[in-house]
């Protein structure tokens, strides 16, 4: 009887160590997915610190690398995403009046404009273009015509044109670089006399 009460003592004991074992290893883990874990300073490179205890690194390290792992690639995987989104974002915000502003025919407009006191984008076949070049004929003055109709690249110089002043209706009239707008603005502007003083001119009575 006592020979069998020995026995069951036994085993409950090795019952209760198992046990403890078992606790032991699962309040570890808990304690890895809850406090801050940071290399040992020690000479012992098989351990991680955890808190104030040292684990084997043979227990953990499974489960903290493929932790860390996943959570390396979601984390990877939104910055990569915010980052394209943002870049897209800015180059959309970019490519269009800038690209435009450093095309040939954004160059040619601005150099032409600065290198003749009048210039004239027109087409060759428009009423409204005719109206605004019997202005300056009006003031005895010959204006720099761009054809846009007669030119390969006519269709680009009027985007840029169109960029630069904000239409791309014309004619669009410019006086000593200074933007005077369309036929009816040139007509306006020979009335009222701005035209007279930015050329110097007298003006006449009426066209």
């Amino acid at each position: 009887m006592a020979s069998h009460s020995h026995v069951l003592l036994s085993s409950a004991a090795g019952n209760i160590r198992s046990y403890r074992r078992e606790t032991q290893a699962t309040h570890r883990f808990s304690l890895l997915n809850h406090l801050p874990i940071r290399a040992s300073t020690t000479k012992e490179p098989r351990n991680l610190r955890c808190g104030r205890s040292f684990l084997g690194i043979e227990e953990v390290l499974p489960t903290f690398c493929s932790s860390m792992a996943a959570s390396v690639r979601a984390t990877s995987i939104f910055a990569a995403t915010t980052t394209l989104a943002v870049y897209i974002a800015a180059a959309a915000s970019f490519s269009g009046p800038s690209a435009s502003a450093a095309s040939p025919e954004a160059a040619f407009v601005k150099t032409t404009i600065s290198s003749h006191q009048i210039v004239i984008f027109s087409k060759s076949y428009c009423p409204y273009c005719g109206t605004a070049k019997a202005v300056f004929k009006e003031l005895n003055k010959e204006p720099f015509v761009v054809e846009l109709d007669e030119r390969e690249d006519g269709y680009d110089i009027q985007e840029a044109l169109g960029e630069l002043v904000g239409r791309r209706t014309v004619p669009q009239v410019f006086v000593d670089g200074k933007h005077i707008g369309g036929s009816d603005d040139a007509v306006e502007a020979y009335h009222n006399g701005e035209l007279t003083k930015l050329l110097g001119v007298d003006g006449k009575e009426d066209m």
